[in-house]
């Protein structure tokens, strides 16, 4: 009888456990698909439209021109997209420098027209609305 109960015991913990790695898991599709979609509008040449999309706490941290004046800087002259594929993606709930709230740190390998290899990393933001917004972009 004992057996019985620390087997059931152990399926639940196991079974808690699988229901909340699927439950980050689709919080990250979410985040990647929503930080697709984001990084769309920068490939396009559309940088003003890519901070008003942002997460409030990314537009809190520059404006809207500073946002411009970095990505024409430094992503413009990588040229066009040709490939970009996930590398990894992480679900957070805590990043340093950054308020506690639910994050997915994604980074892309990433090839353009005149830089082959770098590596992108995204970060979405779930917001009040429950909507993921992209919190943070670094290109190397």
């Amino acid at each position: 009888m004992i057996r019985i109960m620390i087997c059931m015991v152990i399926f639940g913990l196991i079974m808690s456990g699988g229901i909340v790695m699927a439950s980050d898991a689709g919080k990250e599709a979410a985040a990647v698909s929503a930080a697709e979609k984001w990084l769309a509008s920068i490939d396009a040449g559309k940088y003003a439209e890519s901070w008003k999309e942002a997460a409030e706490l990314f537009r809190n941290a520059l404006t809207q021109e500073q946002w411009v004046n970095s990505l024409q800087a430094g992503r413009k002259p990588l040229g066009k997209l040709i490939s970009r594929k996930v590398l990894m993606k992480t679900y957070k709930t805590s990043l340093p420098g950054a308020p506690d709230g639910e994050y997915v740190v994604i980074q892309f390998q990433t090839s353009f027209e005149n830089k082959e290899a770098s590596i992108e990393t995204v970060t979405p933001l779930m917001e009040k609305d429950k909507k993921w917004r992209v919190s943070g972009y670094y290109i190397k």
